[in-house]
């Protein structure tokens, strides 16, 4: 019996400017309709922020194909805006967020 393949489990970090935190959050509270229906449809699912109070995120989605849905997300209008507008929250930030985040490596998983 054929088992469907397990979609790619990305976990990532990111660095919030401590002084821009509870606008972080509010943004994240309303984000665009259309945001989140290129995300879905890109490939971005099950997705999850969490936020430390200095400031470290902790970004988790699982995806088919992480890099057909980078490339998804970057053929987006949408896309450029929302990243445009996230970029000055970061420290040390080389790039977009959604391209310049540190993956983790995962060393273990239970289903």
């Amino acid at each position: 019996m054929s088992h469907p393949a397990q979609p790619q489990r990305v976990c990532f970090l990111l660095q919030v400017r401590p002084e821009r935190l509870a606008e972080y959050r509010e943004r994240h509270r309303a984000v665009w309709p259309e945001m989140l229906a290129a995300l879905s449809e890109t490939g971005w699912h099950n997705y999850s922020l969490f936020l430390k109070d200095d400031g470290l995120l902790i970004g988790y989605f699982e995806t088919p194909d992480l890099q057909a849905a980078r490339e998804g997300m970057s053929q987006r209008d949408v896309n450029a805006r929302w990243q445009s507008e996230m970029a000055p929250f970061f420290v040390e930030l080389d790039g977009n967020p959604d391209e310049g985040f540190l993956q983790l490596e995962e060393v273990f998983h239970l289903d």
